[in-house]
């Protein structure tokens, strides 16, 4: 087995030593790295619109363009949540909060070298589960249910209570909003639409890109506009002595494992995200901090968690998608029609018959990894030049870059004005000191657990005695109750902590 693997990773090289898909891999970087970090163009956005340019590619050559992209795009968010406050994907969510503090202390420099490094070092070690872990990880996958689908969303809400330290009754507020939000729109079995208003661009639901844009740029701009400006003294160190700055993160190996490995295995659960990943391991950090108060104010460890956690995500969501055919998330589903496009079949199958295809695509995610490195911290190198902006300029930039990546979306300016109204209960909630990070929670874990809750109903007929009886009896859904249930009670015990 493990013979014919390194067989095959060697003809996956020696197919990159084509110029031409090495250009591509390059192009493709480029591409995504600017896609991630222009607010409202997600990756997924970004892989769709290549898909039809490599329709006249070979097979290899069109799925690293697509690999490529996917990569960057996901770590290129990072850099306009860094510098802006705003993610430019919603894996994002969780850097800028303590990317954004760091750009405010003068940082900004370090805060993208670490997340630059993180990500990269997060995209290397899930690639390389997916290279040699793929058929015993997606086996892993299968055994999830739906009602596996719902206490894992359930075990997401817990971390509200880790977010919400300074005022937990504010944070639950702010989750519960976040839940409501969540079931805008269709039912997701019988179809019912709900609190929409008769406004179409609902029925599909609140859009989480629009949600982020709103959330965290407008409350920015109305509260302090001279707090983006040149007030405090930027770091101007992108691009110079960069590389001591981005081994920082080997002082945080353990971190770096952690934060891969929930990365990987919330990748392969179909539907989970980069957004929860980057939570949960965020959480995850915070909980095993030795000082858990400085996270939110410009902690290393909470950019390397959530850019770690996200990256890995890239690899994870490709083992179900390459093996069985079931797309982890929204981007690897469009992979998943990039590889049908080209007449190959996924499933066990390609790993036999298409090997050749499989590893060279799977081998170009490595280069990929390595060359978004140089590209994005010369595209950041120009980027951090924002920040030093006249705060009367960098206002109404931010507000016209937010207004842009919301129409863009669904080319609608109905979106743009439900991300104003959004910012604007993002500015009560700055004003009000209300966190709004356990609403982005709710918004992100709301759909899933309810589409999951109703699937798991369905199959017991309805009957809650049923339902309950087969979680408790089911050894994997007692070992997600049991961590939920310790995540809830370590939340509780430092409120405790905290009151006395």
């Amino acid at each position: 087995m493990m013979e014919q693997i390194f067989s095959s990773m060697l003809a996956g090289l020696t197919a990159l030593a084509d110029p031409m898909i090495i250009l591509l891999i390059f192009a493709g970087t480029v591409f995504g790295v600017i896609i991630g970090a222009l607010p409202g163009l997600t990756s997924t956005m970004g892989v769709a619109l290549l898909v039809p340019v490599t329709f006249g590619m070979s097979p290899a050559a069109g799925l690293a363009l697509l690999g490529a992209i996917y990569c960057s795009s996901t770590y290129s968010g990072a850099i306009s949540a860094i510098l802006l406050n705003i993610p430019g994907t919603p894996a994002n969510c969780c850097t800028l909060l303590d990317g954004y503090p760091m750009t405010k202390r003068g940082e900004s420099g370090r805060a993208i070298a670490l997340a630059t490094s993180a990500s990269a070092a997060g995209g290397f070690l899930s690639i390389f589960a997916l290279l040699f872990l793929a058929p015993p990880l997606a086996e892993f996958a299968l055994r999830f249910g739906a009602q596996e689908y719902f206490l894992l969303a359930i075990f997401g809400v817990s971390v509200i209570a880790s977010l919400s330290e300074r005022n937990m009754l504010k944070g639950l507020w702010s989750g519960v909003l976040g839940l409501f939000l969540s079931v805008i729109g269709m039912h997701p079995l019988t179809g019912d639409i709900r609190f929409t208003g008769g406004i179409a661009e609902l029925y599909n639901g609140l859009s989480l890109v629009i949600a982020l844009i709103g959330l965290y740029s407008i409350p920015e701009v109305i509260a302090s506009l001279k707090s983006l400006g040149g007030e405090v003294e930027q770091s101007r160190t992108v691009g110079r002595g960069i590389a001591g700055q981005m081994l920082e993160i080997f002082k945080y190996n353990l971190l770096l494992v952690k934060s891969t490995v929930i990365g990987i295995i919330v990748g392969i659960i179909p539907g989970a995200g980069s957004s929860i990943a980057s939570f949960v391991a965020y959480d995850e950090a915070k909980r095993s901090s030795k000082n858990p108060q400085i996270f939110g104010t410009g902690c290393a460890e909470g950019i390397i968690a959530s850019e770690t956690s996200n990256n890995a995500v890239v690899g994870g969501s490709l083992v179900p998608t390459l093996t069985l055919g079931i797309p982890g998330n929204a981007v690897s589903a469009v992979l998943l029609g990039g590889l049908m496009v080209h007449g190959l079949k996924p499933g066990p199958a390609l790993f036999t018959e298409n090997a050749s295809v499989v590893y060279t695509f799977i081998m170009s995610l490595f280069i990929s990894n390595l060359v978004f490195v140089p590209v994005g911290l010369f595209i950041a190198r120009f980027c951090v030049r924002l920040i030093e902006i006249p705060a009367s300029i960098l206002g109404p930039l931010v507000i016209g870059l937010a207004v842009i990546g919301s129409y863009a979306i669904n080319m609608s300016m109905v979106e743009v004005v439900i991300m104003l109204a959004i910012g604007l209960i993002g500015y009560l909630m700055k004003f009000f000191d209300v966190p709004r990070e356990p609403l982005v929670l709710g918004i992100v874990l709301g759909s899933m657990a309810e589409g999951e809750l109703a699937r798991a109903m369905s199959l017991v007929h309805g009957s809650v005695f049923a339902l309950l009886h087969s979680m408790f009896t089911s050894p994997l859904s007692l070992v997600i109750i049991f961590f939920t249930l310790l995540s809830l009670w370590q939340g509780v015990k430092k409120q405790l902590i905290k009151a006395k």
